[in-house]
């Protein structure tokens, strides 16, 4: 499910990106603005560039850093993918994660650009390049939670604690709110709330999840778990939370997290209807 806006009707091919949202020892991420001589220059975005033929997304990406930043990525996590409409190109650009103990060497403006550090949940620069728009608001959801479909769930990024709460529960002052895919057609419409979590079974339920801004999908079985082994593997467009008892957690959650899966979060109840 890439949640993109009129894909359909650009008929170009789509040029292959990667970019990287890089983290430090705080927790902040890495934003570089465009050097001049480019599309959107001044623009701001998550370092990164075009996949060169027979390339691979993780060797670009490593090779894109060195050259205009510096510094050397180890290892990444791929995160989220779009697809976006820019007035010069059509673009499939895959976001890695890169942690802290994971890249290495001194920050170098070798393009002549600007970086800066940023708190999850809030930047302080611009313009800031369309694509990235909702990427910003991903960072904002932590990947430590605990709670459940019940209760809901509670968790803490750079700008203090996060909480979403069941539909069944939201109120006008609630931000965040959990509701199952099927609660959620019947409803008919998107509730009023910043960021909509959406529960969802199946791939069937994750494809019709245009609402949402983060996933929870719950793995009830080995068939629903390697789904999402699957679904993550072809890209997913928001923040992907797995919901799973803890038999299939221990199996699966060293391969969800490192196929790209946002946060693993134990099953402890079977609510929210």
């Amino acid at each position: 499910m890439l949640k993109e806006n009129n894909i359909l009707q650009d008929s170009r091919p789509l040029l292959r990106v990667v970019a990287g949202v890089v983290l430090n020892e705080q927790g902040d991420y890495l934003l570089a603005s465009r050097p001049e001589g480019k599309p959107y220059a001044g623009y701001w975005e998550f370092a990164g560039g075009k996949v060169e033929p027979q390339e691979s997304e993780l060797d670009a990406l490593k090779r894109e850093f060195e050259e205009e930043l510096g510094i050397h990525i180890h290892h990444a996590t791929p995160w989220l993918t779009k697809i976006h409409m820019y007035e010069h190109a059509h673009v499939h650009l895959r976001f890695f994660r890169v942690k802290a103990g994971d890249w290495s060497g001194t920050l170098q403006a070798k393009e002549g650009q600007s970086w800066s550090w940023q708190k999850a949940g809030d930047f302080t620069v611009s313009p800031m390049l369309p694509a990235n728009g909702p990427v910003l608001a991903a960072l904002a959801v932590p990947t430590e939670l605990t709670g459940s479909v019940d209760t809901g769930f509670t968790g803490e990024n750079r700008m203090g604690a996060y909480r979403v709460v069941p539909f069944a529960m939201l109120e006008p002052t609630h931000k965040h709110c959990l509701i199952s895919a099927e609660a959620l057609k019947n409803y008919g419409r998107r509730p009023q709330v910043e960021s909509l979590w959406v529960l969802v079974e199946d791939a069937e339920q994750f494809a019709e999840a245009f609402d949402a801004d983060v996933v929870v999908w719950r793995a009830a079985c080995e068939e629903s778990a390697r789904q999402v082994l699957q679904i993550l593997k072809d890209g997913v467009g928001v923040p992907l939370v797995v919901l799973a008892e803890e038999c299939l957690s221990e199996k699966y959650r060293s391969a969800w997290l490192e196929a790209g899966a946002h946060a693993v979060v134990a099953d402890r109840q079977t609510g929210l209807a």
